[in-house]
């Protein structure tokens, strides 16, 4: 039977690479199949990873309804054999809603990819729907990892290298991003602290966990 499965992971923990891997698989094996993606950092219609890989693909705008979108294919004759969709979390739920149609109806396979929280530890409505409705969430294997070393868990937005915790929760930025705005991977304790990288440079504290 087909199914819906969501690969979740922190920023800088491969799921574009995975996503476009996965693409590739299929691909290699004769199958024909859809990828989307929502707010990549390369721009509209592209689907990139850190490591230099890229693939085009179908921009999910707000008002785009997947299911109906993947039926026009069907009736047009194209085959849609699997679908990859990157960057889920930025998906309405009702768009992740008409992914799991497009599994029990039309017997896709749907694998998506995504972030499960946002810089303020609050899971992102679309991903949160996905843990809701997928028949499989797989946490990623590759650790992305915090400056001091220990695994990555949380998601932070910086301005010039200091975290912030307030702002619109979608800001498209990017963890290597030299603009004002951007992204960095920390363990639980460096995020409820919120001491950066570029803090943890510039400004003497004590990591012991156990002084507030």
């Amino acid at each position: 039977m087909a199914e819906l499965i969501y690969y979740c992971g922190t920023m800088d923990s491969g799921k574009s690479t995975l996503a476009l891997q996965t693409a590739h698989n299929h691909r290699s094996r004769g199958r024909t199949g859809l990828i989307f993606t929502n707010q990549d950092r390369s721009g509209k219609g592209q689907i990139s990873s850190r490591l230099g890989l890229q693939s085009a693909a179908i921009e999910v705008e707000t008002g785009l309804d997947l299911h109906k979108y993947v039926v026009e294919k069907l009736s047009g004759g194209e085959r849609v054999e699997f679908i990859i969709c990157d960057e889920a979390q930025f998906y309405t739920p009702e768009q992740i809603e008409q992914l799991a149609r497009i599994v029990d109806g039309l017997g896709i396979d749907v694998f998506a990819f995504g972030i499960l929280a946002d810089f303020r530890t609050k899971l992102f409505p679309g991903s949160a729907r996905l843990v809701e409705l997928s028949d499989r969430v797989q946490t990623l294997q590759v650790e992305a990892l915090c400056w001091c070393g220990e695994r990555a868990t949380h998601n932070a937005r910086t301005i010039d290298g200091v975290m912030v915790t307030e702002g619109e929760q979608v800001v498209v930025g990017d963890v290597s991003s030299k603009a004002e705005v951007g992204y960095e991977v920390l363990c639980r304790r460096h995020h409820m602290r919120k001491v950066t990288s570029k803090e943890s440079r510039t400004a003497a504290f004590d990591p012991l966990p156990f002084n507030g």
